[in-house]
Formats: C-alpha cells, structure tokens, sequence
C-alpha cells in the first residue's frame, strides 16, 4: 500500500522499519519539529526523523495539521492508509478523511482500558495483570475509534515501562503488518462503553515516594516511573532515583532500612532495591551503588 507514517519518538521507529520491511511504499514521514535538547540546546531531530532519513524517506514536521495548507498537502499525498503511532499532534477530520482507507492508530493498550497520553505506565501502576496493543480505525474522539486487532501480553513483576514499551512497540509493528495485510477481510469491533479509563500524562509530581503507602504500591509506582521521569526518595541531602525494585518481607518505620542490602520498610512491607540512579551517575545495581555511597541499615530514605 502507498502508506503515509505519522510518529515521532522511539516507540514508533520499529513500526516505521516494519512498514518499509514489508514492502509498502512510505509517501512521506510526519513527526514532530525538530527541539532543543541536550547540554548545548541545538535542535535535535526526533528518533522517527532520524530514521526516516536513514532510510532515505521524505521526512515532514508541520507544529500544526489545523491549517488548509498542510491538510491540502496531505491530500496530496494520495495515500491508501495513514499509520499513525504515538504521533503526538490531533488529526483534523480533513486529515482523517484524505486516505482511501482511513487511518490505523497503533494504541498500547487493551481498549478502552486506558485511552490517552500514557497507557503503558498506567497499566504497571494501576497493577493491571496484563495489557497489549489495538489497531484501532482512527476518529475524532480520543482513542475512541473502532478496534480491528487486539493482542495481550501479561504484566510481569519485573516488568518497568521501558522494558513493556519495547516489548509493545515490536508487537505494534506486527500487528500493523497483519492489519495491512488483512485489511479487506477484519471486521472492526466498536470499543464497549464500559471499562473506559483514562491514562492520563505522567506528572513529575507523582515521582515523590512516600513510605507510609504499602510496599506493593512502592514497587508499581518504581516499575511504572521507569526509566522517566523516575521515582525518587532522598537520603540525606542527596535525591535518588529508583528504577527497579522486588517485594520482599520485613517491617520497620517506613523508609527505614532493614539490611545492608539496601531493603526498605514501607507502610506494609518491604521492597529490596536493585537499580538506583544519582544525579549526574549512570544507573547502577545496589552493590556497585553501595560502593560509592554508603546506605547502612537504620538509615532513613525521605528524610532530608
């Protein structure tokens, strides 16, 4: 199919190379504008612009879809399908319109539990047993767009969301092949009104940890924050972010440490951690942490 791609950051890039990989005719890639970034503030592309040029694609950033210029432009284009994935702009119903078959969002998450912004650190924080991705026929609701695949995966213990997005986006890329693939023969299935919820956009507020809460909450809210923006306790003057961490038995005063193995009382329970980050350092595992900071049992996290 002649298929426009619409994404932008690295959840969409093996999508991208699936489409490619598969044969389809890529008219034109749209991501978001080139920002900012790093230490010297020069305007960095996005990880699916940096792939599409790597692959030799026509790469397009509009900051809008909303004006009769970039939607003739889309028209343009003459697509079949649009395959949009973590984009991060709203499709005008000019857009939605212009391709002969519509366009196919790539949505992780088992719709409609967690439509929106972040759907895969809701799902660990939530302590959902599973989630997955849909390939939904997009509209101009939000992620409210009939479903033509659906796949699950369980939610492990030692999943974070770094280590579930992967393992989401390279079940997208399938997926939207098989969709492609199949696109005359699938019957799209309206989302049931009940069990809608929202995955709202992740606050830098929600990363403080409190103690006082139970030890299975801790280890989701650790798991679901990680790797960004990072959930973090302080030990003295010092903040440290908590990247992965395993339930584990003991009690004590919340945030008081049992062992020298760095495992930490909560309200109910305990949670043994395993990758920490300071400021400035590379995330590390508790023994090579330990080495440079000493953390001995009886300390106190939270407390400044």
């Amino acid at each position: 199919m002649r298929v426009v791609f619409m994404g932008t950051p690295d959840f969409s890039v093996p999508v991208l190379d699936a489409l490619v990989a598969a044969g389809h005719e890529i008219a034109a890639v749209y991501c978001q504008p080139p920002r900012p970034a790093g230490r010297g503030k020069k305007d960095r592309p996005t990880p699916v612009h940096a792939r599409a040029v790597a692959l030799g694609l026509a790469v397009r950033h509009p900051v809008s879809l909303k004006g009769a210029e970039e939607q003739a432009e889309f028209a343009a284009l003459n697509a079949d399908v649009a395959v949009v994935v973590a984009y991060g702009l709203i499709l005008p119903q000019a857009v939605l319109d212009a391709p002969r078959r519509g366009c196919l969002n790539i949505h992780a998450s088992l719709l409609p539990r967690w439509r929106g912004a972040a759907p895969i650190h809701r799902a660990i924080m939530a302590g959902d047993a599973e989630t997955g991705v849909c390939i939904m026929q997009m509209e101009a609701g939000l992620d409210t767009g009939p479903v033509l695949l659906r796949e699950a995966t369980d939610i492990t213990p030692q999943d974070t969301t770094v280590r579930l997005h992967d393992r989401l986006s390279a079940m997208g890329a399938r997926l939207i092949v098989q969709a492609l693939d199949r696109l005359d023969t699938l019957t799209p299935e309206p989302q049931p009104d009940a069990g809608v919820t929202y995955a709202r956009k992740i606050d830098k507020a929600e990363a403080a940890i409190d103690w006082t809460r139970p030890a299975q909450e801790i280890d989701r809210q650790i798991r679901g924050l990680s790797p960004f923006p990072g959930a973090w306790t302080a030990a003295g003057d010092t903040r440290i972010k908590l990247l992965m961490s395993e339930l584990t038995e003991g009690q004590g005063a919340p945030g008081t440490l049992l062992d020298d193995d760095i495992t930490v009382a909560c309200g109910t329970g305990a949670l043994r951690l395993h990758t920490l980050q300071r400021a400035g350092k590379a995330a590390q595992d508790a023994e090579t942490f330990l080495r440079g900071m000493a953390l001995p049992r009886g300390t106190v996290l939270g407390e400044s």
